[in-house]
């Protein structure tokens, strides 16, 4: 049986679709640490956000797979084993993320009363050149 949202949000503009898909404070970061192009386990997601509960991610898992970002792969195994991983969709909006945080640590590079630690897993850090895609 399929999930299927109590409320379906109406969307007025492609702008909206975009940030239901990776807006917010868990999609955006589950998306990147998908981008290193090998499929985690729940656990190893939860352990690299640290500060997210497991409803939490399950449900952020949940919507990025009805948006089809990402793909959730069970093995039939003892113990069970459950692996994420990015669609072609969802690794199609994984420049958007990296222009997001390349336009974010400018501004904050300007304002000298704030500091951001990178990410430690941040695409825009670890290889956005490695498509020709950068700056």
């Amino acid at each position: 049986m399929a999930y299927k949202k109590k409320i379906e949000q109406v969307k007025r503009c492609p702008f909206e679709y975009g940030l239901q898909v990776f807006g917010g404070k868990w999609n955006s970061r589950i998306l990147c640490l998908l981008s290193r192009d090998k499929p985690l386990r729940f656990h190893q997601i939860r352990d690299e956000l640290s500060d997210i509960t497991d409803a939490v991610l399950s449900g952020a898992l949940r919507e990025l797979m009805l948006d089809q970002a990402i793909q959730r792969e069970a093995y039939n195994e003892v113990p069970p084993r459950v692996e994420y991983r990015l669609t072609e969709k969802g690794k199609n909006i994984l420049p958007l993320l990296q222009s997001i945080c390349r336009w974010s640590e400018q501004q904050y590079a300007m304002d000298e009363a704030v500091l951001l630690a990178p990410c430690r897993q941040c695409p825009h850090r670890l290889g956005s050149d490695r498509d020709g895609a950068g700056e």
